[in-house]
C-alpha cells in the first residue's frame, strides 16, 4: 500500500491567514513554499482576506529556488511581519527564514515539487477560481488541492479545476491563529475521491497537530455556522435583556465554560471585518427557506457602526474594546464613543452556573433576572439551532460538538451540555420556548429529538458511536490508522473511549502518583497532584516507579495525561516543615529530591518524560534529569524559582553548569564561560521557551529530543522511544567530573550583574539572587577548570537554596504568589 508523503507544501497567498499556515507549516518541519503576486504586477489577484502587511516591513531578497527575489516583495513583507504577531506565529522567530518564497509569475514551476497545495486568497469565488486555471498545468500528478475557505461552496471552486485534478480537490478551514487553534474542517467536493480526505487527514492529525472534522459543503461549514449564528443570536438578546458587552463577556467565559475573552472580546480578536464577512457569506448563502433562523443574520447594528469607525478589533486597537493606558473601554453604541468597563455579572448568576447541569438549566429558565434569563435564552438558543441544522451541515453530532470546542474554545459542545442536563427534559423546555414564541425561529425541533433511538439512548452520544440525523443512525469515529497514535483521545460525554486514570493495569496508586503500564513493557507515571507539583510523595512515587521498570519492566514514561507537564516543587506542602523545623527541614527535602533526580538519570532504564503545557521549575528538572524528553510543541519550559525569590533546588543549576561543560568539550576553545552565558541569563531572568522549538534554544530540550505536533500522541511516541531505547541496549551516561568556570568566571559575571544593578534594572534582592546564582554554575569559591561532581554543586544548590528561603524579601514573594498567584517585585 502506497503511504501518502508531504515532502513540501505550497501556500498560495501571502496574507494573514496564507503567512501563518506557512509558518505553523516550518514549526512542524514541513518544507514550505509561500506564492503571491510579483511585485511589480498590478494586483488584479489579492494576497488574501485581510489587509497585507505595511510596506516596508522588510527590505531582503526572498529565497525563490529558482530566480530573483526582487519580484518577492509581497511575500517578503508578510515574513517579516510574522516576526512582529503576538502570539507568535512561529515556534522559534529565526525561523521565518525557512519559508521558501515565489511568485506567480517566476516560480510556477516550484508547484511540480510539492505534494500539497493550500490555496489561502481572498474570499472571492472569481479570484480563487482565476487563480486554480493558471495553477493547474503545474500541479503535480499526485498532489492534493485544498481551499483554506471559510465559507466558500467547495462543489463550485471544483469546477474551475480540469477533470483530472477534481478527485484531489477538497476544502480545508484553519482556524485562526493556525499554530494555535487546534480545529481543521475538511470539506469534500461531490467529485473528491474518499482516499483523498483519509490521507489529508492523517497529514493534518498526526503531521500539523490538528483535530479534524469533517464538514458537509454547506456555508460556513460548521464552527462558523453554529458558532457565528451563536453570536448573532446573543446580539439579539444583548439588546433583548439591556446588557452591556463587559457583563455579557463574564457571563460568557469562564462561567459558562466558554473561552475566557467571551464573546466580543472574542469578536475582537477574530476581527470584526472577519466577522462581518462571515455573517455575509450567511446572509449571501442562505434564505428563509434554507434555514428558519434567517431573519436573525441581519448585520448588526453595532458592528455596522463599528465598521464604519474603521474599528475592526484587536487589529486596530479598537471593536467591542478599547485600551487607552491601563484603562479598558467598551463601545456604546448610542453615543458611538467608548466609556469605561470592568462590571461584572451578579454573584448569584456564578453560583448558578456551578451547579450541576440539570439544575442549572432550570434555574436559568425560571430566573427572574435579566442576566439569568439572558444566559438561559442563549443556551436554548444554541440548542435549537444545532438541532435543526445537524441533518445538512455534519455527519453526526460528534463533528458538531467537537467543532465548537477546538474552535469556539467551548468545554462541552451544545449536544453535549443538552445531554448531561436530561436529553428530554431540555429538549420539552426548549419546544415550549418555541411554541410560545420566546425562540429565535418557529421551527421544531425536528422528530429524532423526541422518538426513536436519541431519547432512548439518553442522547447524542454513546458507547454506539454519535447520532447522525441524515442517516438515522449512531456512527463510530473513524478507524483510520492514524488514531492507532492515540491511546486516549479527547472524548466527548457519553462516549465509550478509555480513560487514562483507569486504564491498564495498576502497580502502585496513592494521592500523588499512579504508577501503571499498557503494555507490560513499560512503566507510565501520572502525578495526580494539582498541577502536577512535586511533593515529596510524588518523588518517592517517581523513585518507585525506577525500582519498578530496573526489576521487570524496559523503561519509564513520565506522563500525567493532561496539562500542565509540572509547575515545579509544591511550596505550600513545604511551608509546614520549614514552620517546624527551619531551613534544616528544606534542605533535607530538596536533598531527597536532588537524589531522585540523579536517580532518575543514572537508572539502569530509559527514563522518557512525556511535556506538555508548562513544565516549569521542578517541573523543568524533572524533564532535564530524564534519558530523553517527548515534547509537544506546545510546551513552555523554564527554570522560575527567581519569581518567588529561590534558586532552581533540585539540579537545575547543576544541570546547566554540567551542560556548558559537555558543549564546551566540543569545541577547540578553552573558556567555559560563552557556554555557560545562555544558561545563566536563562536561570537568572526566569526564561522560559514559548514553544517546545525555542525550549530547544535555551537547551532545556536537546537535538536528540523529539517534538511531537499532535498532543494526543504524545504517550504513543514516548513509549516507543523508551521501548526503542531499551531494544537499542541502553545504558546510563557514565558518571564523570566536569570541569566549571570558577571564581574567576563568577566574577565576570558579577561585574555585568552590578551594572544591570546600579542602572535600576534589577533590584538589590534581584541581585543577590543572581548572585547566589552565579556562584553555583560557575562551581563557587575554586580556580576555573577545576574538575567537580553532580553532587558538590547540588549542595552548593541547597546552601543557596537554603539562604533565599530565610530570607525576608524571599518570603514576601512566596507569600505573595501563594496568595495571589502573581509574582511580586521587592
Amino acid at each position: 500500500m502506497n503511504r501518502f508523503q508531504v515532502r513540501k507544501v505550497a501556500v498560495l497567498g501571502a496574507g494573514v491567514m496564507g503567512a501563518q499556515i506557512a509558518a505553523h507549516l516550518v514549526n512542524v518541519r514541513v518544507p514550505v513554499v509561500l506564492f503571491d503576486l510579483p511585485e511589480n504586477k498590478a494586483p488584479t489577484l489579492p494576497a488574501s482576506r485581510g489587509s497585507l502587511p505595511p510596506e516596508g516591513a522588510g527590505s531582503a531578497l526572498g529565497r525563490p529556488g529558482g530566480g530573483t527575489g526582487a519580484k518577492n516583495g509581497i511575500v517578503t513583507r508578510a515574513i517579516e511581519g510574522l516576526k512582529k504577531l503576538k502570539p507568535s506565529p512561529l515556534g522559534v522567530a529565526d525561523d521565518a527564514v525557512l519559508i521558501q518564497q515565489a511568485n506567480y509569475e517566476e516560480h510556477m514551476d516550484v508547484l511540480k515539487e510539492c505534494d500539497l497545495v493550500i490555496e489561502a486568497i481572498a474570499e472571492r469565488m472569481d479570484w480563487k477560481l482565476d487563480l486554480y486555471r493558471k495553477i493547474a498545468p503545474f500541479l503535480a500528478p499526485h498532489a492534493i488541492v485544498a481551499s483554506n475557505t471559510s465559507g466558500l461552496s467547495i462543489t463550485k471552486l471544483s469546477e474551475a479545476l480540469p477533470e483530472e485534478i477534481k478527485p484531489r480537490f477538497c476544502g480545508i478551514h484553519f482556524f485562526n491563529p493556525p499554530r494555535y487553534m487546534y480545529l481543521v474542517e475538511l470539506i469534500n467536493a461531490p467529485t473528491t475521491e474518499p482516499q483523498i480526505l483519509d490521507d489529508l487527514e492523517t497529514f493534518v492529525t498526526s503531521g500539523l497537530g490538528k483535530g479534524v472534522v469533517r464538514a458537509h459543503d454547506t456555508p460556513n461549514f460548521i464552527a462558523n455556522r453554529v458558532g457565528i449564528a451563536g453570536m448573532l443570536a446573543t446580539l439579539k438578546e444583548v439588546d433583548n435583556f439591556g446588557l452591556t458587552f463587559d457583563v455579557v463577556d463574564d457571563l460568557t467565559g469562564k462561567k459558562l465554560g466558554r473561552a475566557s475573552s467571551g464573546t466580543f472580546r472574542t469578536a475582537d480578536v477574530v476581527g470584526l471585518d472577519t466577522m462581518a464577512h462571515v455573517i455575509e457569506t450567511l446572509q449571501n448563502n442562505l434564505n428563509e427557506q434554507s434555514d428558519p433562523f434567517y431573519a436573525s443574520f441581519g448585520t448588526p447594528e453595532v458592528l455596522k457602526a463599528l465598521l464604519e469607525l474603521g474599528n475592526l478589533g484587536q487589529k486596530t486597537k479598537a471593536g467591542f474594546y478599547k485600551k487607552v493606558g491601563r484603562d479598558v473601554l467598551r463601545f456604546d453604541l448610542a453615543s458611538k464613543d467608548y466609556v469605561p468597563a470592568g462590571a461584572k455579572a451578579d454573584e448569584v448568576y456564578a453560583r448558578m452556573l456551578k451547579k450541576p447541569a440539570g439544575e442549572r438549566l432550570k434555574l436559568l429558565r425560571n430566573s427572574e433576572g435579566a442576566q439569568g434569563k439572558f444566559l438561559w435564552a442563549i443556551l436554548r438558543n444554541s440548542f435549537h439551532y444545532a438541532a435543526v441544522h445537524l441533518a445538512t451541515i455534519a455527519e453526526t453530532a460528534r463533528d458538531v460538538d467537537q467543532a465548537m470546542r477546538w474552535g469556539f474554545g467551548m468545554q462541552q459542545g451544545p449536544f453535549e451540555l443538552w445531554q448531561e442536563a436530561g436529553w428530554l427534559e431540555v429538549a420539552k423546555m426548549v419546544q415550549e420556548d418555541i411554541d410560545a414564541g420566546k425562540a429565535l425561529s418557529r421551527a421544531p425541533l425536528p422528530d429524532w429529538v423526541f422518538n426513536g433511538p436519541v431519547p432512548e439512548a439518553g442522547g447524542v452520544h454513546t458507547a454506539a458511536g454519535s447520532w447522525s440525523a441524515s442517516a438515522q443512525k449512531f456512527i463510530a469515529r473513524r478507524a483510520l490508522p492514524v488514531y492507532a497514535r492515540q491511546h486516549f483521545p479527547e472524548k466527548l460525554r457519553g462516549e465509550s473511549l478509555p480513560d487514562f486514570r483507569a486504564a491498564g493495569k495498576t502497580l502502585h496508586e496513592d494521592a500523588a502518583i499512579r504508577l501503571w503500564t499498557l503494555d507490560d513493557e513499560v512503566v507510565i507515571a501520572s502525578i495526580k497532584t494539582k498541577m502536577h507539583a512535586i511533593s515529596p510523595d510524588v518523588a518517592e512515587g517517581l523513585s518507585l516507579a525506577v525500582d519498578l521498570a530496573e526489576k521487570d519492566y524496559q523503561g519509564v514514561v513520565i506522563w500525567s495525561g493532561d496539562e500542565p507537564f509540572s509547575v515545579g516543587a509544591d511550596l505550600q506542602a513545604m511551608l509546614p516543615g520549614f514552620m517546624v523545623g527551619g531551613v534544616a527541614a528544606i534542605d533535607e527535602v530538596e536533598h531527597e529530591l536532588q537524589r531522585i533526580m540523579l536517580k532518575l538519570r543514572y537508572a539502569n532504564v530509559p527514563v522518557v518524560s512525556a511535556l506538555r503545557g508548562m513544565a516549569l521549575g521542578g517541573g523543568c528538572e524533572l524533564a532535564v534529569y530524564s534519558a530523553r524528553r517527548v515534547a509537544h510543541m506546545e510546551s513552555y519550559i523554564g527554570l522560575v524559582e527567581v519569581g518567588v525569590g529561590l534558586v532552581p533546588g533540585a539540579g537545575g543549576l547543576t544541570y546547566i553548569a554540567r551542560q556548558a561543560a559537555e558543549n564546551a568539550a566540543t569545541s577547540t576553545g578553552k573558556d567555559l564561560l560563552p557556554f555557560l552565558t545562555e544558561g545563566f541569563t536563562a536561570a537568572a531572568m526566569a526564561k522560559v521557551g514559548t514553544s517546545a522549538l525555542e525550549s530547544r534554544k535555551l537547551g532545556y530540550l536537546l537535538d536528540s529530543d523529539l517534538i511531537v505536533p499532535n498532543k494526543d500522541e504524545l504517550l504513543f511516541v514516548a513509549l516507543n522511544e523508551a521501548k526503542a531505547m531499551a531494544l537499542a541496549g541502553y545504558r546510563a551516561p557514565p558518571r564523570r567530573q566536569f570541569p566549571v568556570a570558577g571564581r574567576s568566571g563568577k566574577a565576570t559575571i558579577q561585574g555585568q550583574l552590578v551594572n544591570m544593578r546600579d542602572g535600576g534594572f534589577i533590584s538589590q534582592h534581584d541581585f543577590y539572587i543572581a548572585s547566589l546564582i552565579a556562584g553555583v554554575v560557575t562551581g563557587g569559591d575554586v580556580d576555573a577548570g577545576t574538575l567537580v561532581t553532580e553532587e558538590y554543586l547540588m549542595t552548593l544548590e541547597r546552601r543557596a537554596f537554603g539562604a533565599l528561603l530565610a530570607h525576608p524579601k524571599t518570603q514576601e514573594r512566596i507569600m505573595g504568589m501563594l496568595s495571589t498567584g502573581k509574582p511580586v517585585r521587592n
